[in-house]
């Protein structure tokens, strides 16, 4: 009867390992979704990115820039 009480408590500290892994993870994530849905894309990085893929055209991409330009100044960044 002893190996049956071996194999139950290896296996408990194999899911008592399992569930702390998991809750490490959980716990210590790279980035958290609270501060992932905080952080937007640069307006002129979706630009490059369109302009790059071919969903716009050199003339579209170059007013696009010069507007997103002109309005960072307005502002002051």
């Amino acid at each position: 009867m002893e190996h049956g009480w071996i194999l139950g408590m290896h296996i408990s500290w194999w899911v008592f390992l399992i569930l702390l892994s998991i809750l490490f993870l959980a716990f210590f994530e790279a980035e958290p979704k609270h501060k992932a849905k905080k952080r937007r894309e640069d307006p002129l990085d979706i630009l490059k990115k369109r302009y790059a893929s071919g969903e716009i055209s050199t003339e579209e991409f170059e007013e696009r820039k010069a507007h997103l330009e002109a309005k960072n100044k307005k502002s002051g960044r």
